[in-house]
């Protein structure tokens, strides 16, 4: 390290991207420090993915005792305890920040609870002190944005979800992205009534058009009110504490425990004074990155949500360790590929999605795309009683028929598609698909006996 500078590399954010960064530079010998004034593990250890997977855990054990009766068995239903599920999902939580507290010092690294902000380029102050960097990036991540309405102080977003301790018998949800379809299937099935506002006629707006739609019915097949084309335009406290909400419509809905907003992110730099630095932004106020990760400031790099790109805590941390790679390993070409990351939307029923959706396909592709899709009930759900459809599609370009996106809505969706998105991303083609013998009986096997 020259001596011009306190470290190589500080990274501002703990969350995925920051620390993936440090502790790969660290691996190479670089001498770096760490800044959150928040929790350790950023938004997916501490509300996001981490302690959204464990609600989603509860309200599917909801969905299987009452799956058990049509398998014979007398479940008799006594109770739940919104309380214990939260306290259960907080140790889990706490163990992950104790973790890595531990494991940053394990590898040298500084970390700092505090504030950073830029003085310039190469400096930071962390609550009122200086320190310098031969490199900085910046993964402060994003937060969730609250509307401009009168009463939007009476609401909460995904972040105030993590913090009930007690369970909302009544929820109105604006929102039809992922945060919002998973936190009202949540809710539903955890025995809350659910009343979703949506600006559009459809939920999971950019997804392809049959994950939307089936999503769409399922969501009402549950007990979730859907009032499409509309959304929240004031929101009021009554006398005995519950809210009352007046939508786009001149409708009102009263007698709500609880309002959520899930609209978005917005990047998270208010404090940064990133002014200082020179970096550029764009017209979303994210920061501006090539596939390097490069800002325009040569020594200033940008990670994960704060970039603006596939907002997904493995896309950071990839892009994070080949970051390190790249300034400290003498890999000069590593970079993250940012086309065919899978994703996941854990609602009720699970979606697994990997590349184009046939909307988007046939837009770039026009009539050279071919699409095989299926649906049907499984075995499972047949026999359970309760018929939740499962639905599939491969996207195909071309002679060769190569699969360039795969598109499953059902039980099992969010483990089965971490394999065949491998595949696509080899390049696989409709023929390989055909030509892998099936495992019988399953779900996964009608994406290879497709036709």
């Amino acid at each position: 390290m020259s001596n011009r500078y306190d470290y190589d590399l500080i990274a501002l954010g703990a969350g995925s991207g920051g620390l993936s960064v440090v502790e790969r530079a660290a691996s190479y010998g670089q001498k770096c420090a760490i800044v959150e004034h928040r929790k350790m593990g950023g938004t997916c250890v501490n509300v996001g993915c981490v302690p959204k997977k464990i609600m989603w855990f509860g309200a599917s054990l909801a969905h299987l005792l009452d799956d058990a009766r049509g398998y014979g068995f007398d479940v008799k239903n006594q109770g739940f305890s919104w309380a214990q599920l939260v306290e259960k999902r907080e140790g889990y939580i706490s163990g992950i920040n104790n973790w890595y507290y531990s494991h940053l010092k394990e590898l040298g690294i500084d970390e700092f609870k505090g504030t950073a902000s830029f003085i310039d380029s190469h400096h930071i102050e962390i609550d009122g002190k200086a320190y310098s960097a031969k490199h900085i990036a910046i993964a402060t991540g994003t937060i969730p944005i609250i509307p401009e309405i009168p009463g939007a102080e009476h609401a909460i977003t995904s972040d105030g979800f993590f913090a009930l301790n007690e369970r909302p018998d009544r929820v109105a949800i604006a929102g039809s992205g992922y945060v919002a379809v998973e936190l009202a299937g949540v809710l539903n099935a955890l025995g809350c009534e659910v009343t979703m506002y949506l600006r559009k006629s459809h939920v999971l707006g950019n997804f392809d058009s049959m994950l939307s739609n089936n999503l769409f019915d399922r969501l009402q097949d549950s007990g979730i009110h859907l009032k499409t084309e509309n959304q929240i335009l004031k929101i009021t406290k009554l006398d005995d504490g519950t809210l009352e909400l007046v939508d786009l419509h001149d409708a009102t809905q009263s007698g709500l425990d609880q309002i959520l907003f899930a609209i978005g992110r917005k990047p998270d730099h208010n404090t940064l004074n990133i002014q200082n630095s020179g970096v550029e932004l764009d017209d979303r106020g994210f920061i501006k990155t090539n596939l390097y990760q490069n800002t325009n400031q040569a020594h200033i790099f940008a990670l994960g949500d704060i970039t603006g790109r596939s907002p997904l805590t493995p896309v950071a941390i990839a892009a994070g360790r080949r970051l390190a790679d790249r300034l400290y390993d003498d890999q000069s070409d590593r970079h993250l590929d940012y086309q065919n990351i899978a994703t996941v939307v854990f609602s009720h029923p699970p979606i697994g999605t990997v590349g184009l959706s046939e909307e988007a396909a046939i837009k770039l592709y026009g009539d050279r795309i071919k699409v095989y899709q299926t649906s049907f009930t499984a075995m499972y759900n047949s026999i359970s009683g309760h018929p939740i459809p499962t639905a599939m599609k491969l996207v195909c370009l071309g002679d060769q028929d190569k699969v360039i996106g795969c598109h499953i809505i059902g039980p099992g969706a969010d483990e089965m598609l971490q394999g065949f998105a491998v595949a696509v991303r080899m390049g696989a083609t409709k023929q390989d698909f055909d030509d892998t013998v099936a495992i019988h009986p399953t779900s996964a096997e009608e994406l290879v006996t497709m036709r």
